[in-house]
C-alpha cells in the first residue's frame, strides 16, 4: 500500500484507522483497536467501529475519524489547496505548535527535497 501522508505530517496509511477500511479486518482485530483508541483518545467515551471509518485525511468526500474530519490543520489545507503543509508558504505555522515528533520529522524532509 502506497502511503499516504495527511496535511499534519502523519502517514494516513500508518494509522490504525486507515486500513481497517482498506483491508478486510477480522472483527476481533477492530474491536482491539477501538478499545485502544477509547482509552488513547476517548477522553471517558468509547469510540466505537463505525467512528473509525477512514479513507484517510486527503479523500474527497470519503470517510474521516471523527477527530480529522474536525482538524484545523486539515481545514487549513484544503482551503489552501496544498498537498500538505510542507507547501504552504506559511510552513510552520501556529496551527503546527502541537503536531508530534514525527509528523514534524516527515513535513521537513518533504519541504528539503522539494
Amino acid at each position: 500500500m502506497a502511503k499516504m501522508i495527511a496535511f499534519c505530517g502523519l502517514y494516513c496509511t500508518g494509522c490504525d484507522a486507515f486500513p481497517t477500511n482498506q483491508k478486510k479486518m477480522i472483527a476481533d482485530e477492530k474491536i482491539k483497536i477501538a478499545e485502544k483508541w477509547s482509552r488513547l483518545f476517548g477522553h471517558g467515551h468509547t469510540i466505537k467501529l463505525e467512528d473509525m471509518n477512514c479513507d484517510g485525511c486527503l479523500s474527497e468526500g470519503g470517510r474521516l475519524w471523527s477527530h480529522c474530519a474536525s482538524c484545523e490543520i486539515r481545514k487549513c489545507g484544503k482551503e489552501r489547496k496544498v498537498k500538505n503543509c510542507a507547501y504552504c508558504s506559511d510552513y510552520a505555522c501556529e496551527k503546527l505548535k502541537n503536531n508530534s515528533s514525527e509528523a514534524k520529522t516527515n513535513l521537513e524532509e518533504i519541504k528539503k527535497s522539494r
